[in-house]
C-alpha cells in the first residue's frame, strides 16, 4: 500500500500488479518550459480548480513530439504535491487495470492525476473500454478526486479508416457520422481540456537552446548556428531537440 503522504506519485507495474512508489522525480519546473505559455495557463487554471475541490476537466494534450507535453504534467506535480497533487503514471497497455486503481485512491485525501503517456490506439484494440468508464463512470460516478491527463501525437485517439466514413450522411443540413465514427469520436470527446501542440519557430527554439546554455560566456552566433545544424539532422525544431544538443554539445561549449 502507498503511503500517498511522503509519496507524490506511482507508476502501476503490470507483472506485479502494484503502484510502485516513485524515488527520484524529475526535477523540471513550470519556468523552464517556454514556448507552450497558454497551455501552461490553460493545465494550470484547470489543475489548480481541481485542488481546489471546483469542477475540472480532463486534459488531452496532442500535437507535435518534442513540445512539452510530458514535461508540463511533470512540471505541474513539482509545483503542485506540497498542495495534495500526486500522480500515476498507467502505461496504454495498462488501461485495462483502471478501474482497480482507482478503487484504490478513491478515499484518499489527496487528489490524483492518472497520467498516460502517448495515449493512442490501433485497429483491433480496446483497452479505451477502460478508460471510458474511468473518465465518466459506470454505474457508480468517477471520485471527485481523480482525473485524466493525458498525451498523445493525434487529436483523434483511435484511427479514422476510410471505410468508417461510407455511412455518414447528411440530414437537413446536419452532419449524421456513422456508428464507427461515433465510437472513435466519443473517446476523445470524454476529455473536457484540448490543448494544441505545435512544432516551435527557430526564434523560440534559441531561446530554449540558450535557457540550457546560460553559463556560456562564448559567442551566440556560434551556439546558435551549431544548434541549428543539430537540429536539421533531426528535422525537427523543438524542446526535446534543444535539450538533445544540451546533452551532446555541452562540454564543448560550457568546458572549453
Amino acid at each position: 500500500m502507498v503511503d500517498w503522504n511522503i509519496t507524490y506519485a506511482a507508476i502501476w507495474r503490470q507483472r506485479k500488479e502494484y503502484l510502485r512508489p516513485v524515488k527520484q522525480l524529475d526535477p523540471i519546473g513550470l519556468h523552464d518550459l517556454l514556448g507552450i505559455d497558454e497551455q501552461k495557463r490553460q493545465l494550470i487554471a484547470n489543475t489548480e480548480k481541481f485542488l481546489a475541490r471546483q469542477p475540472a476537466n480532463n486534459a488531452l494534450l496532442w500535437g507535435a513530439r518534442g513540445t512539452g507535453k510530458s514535461s508540463l504534467i511533470k512540471a505541474l506535480l513539482n509545483a503542485y504535491h506540497s498542495e495534495g497533487l500526486r500522480v500515476i503514471e498507467v502505461d496504454k497497455e495498462d488501461l485495462v487495470y483502471l478501474p482497480e486503481i482507482v478503487d484504490e485512491i478513491r478515499e484518499q485525501p489527496q487528489r490524483f492525476i492518472i497520467y498516460c503517456d502517448d495515449l493512442s490506439f490501433e485497429t483491433g484494440e480496446n483497452q479505451y473500454k477502460a478508460l471510458k468508464s474511468v473518465l465518466e463512470g459506470s454505474i457508480e460516478l468517477p471520485p471527485d478526486n481523480v482525473l485524466l491527463y493525458a498525451t498523445s501525437n493525434r487529436r483523434h485517439l483511435l484511427p479514422e479508416l476510410m471505410k468508417d466514413n461510407l455511412d455518414t450522411r447528411l440530414v437537413n443540413g446536419e452532419v449524421h457520422y456513422s456508428d464507427a465514427i461515433e465510437e472513435k469520436i466519443s473517446l476523445s470527446d470524454r476529455f473536457g481540456l484540448w490543448l494544441s501542440f505545435y512544432p516551435v519557430n527557430t526564434e523560440t527554439y534559441l531561446t530554449i537552446v540558450d535557457s540550457y546554455f546560460a553559463a556560456y560566456q562564448g559567442s551566440p552566433d556560434d551556439l546558435h548556428q551549431a544548434a541549428l545544424e543539430f537540429s536539421h539532422l533531426r528535422a525537427a525544431k523543438s524542446g526535446r531537440t534543444a535539450k538533445q544538443f544540451y546533452n551532446a554539445m555541452s562540454a564543448v561549449f560550457l568546458e572549453a
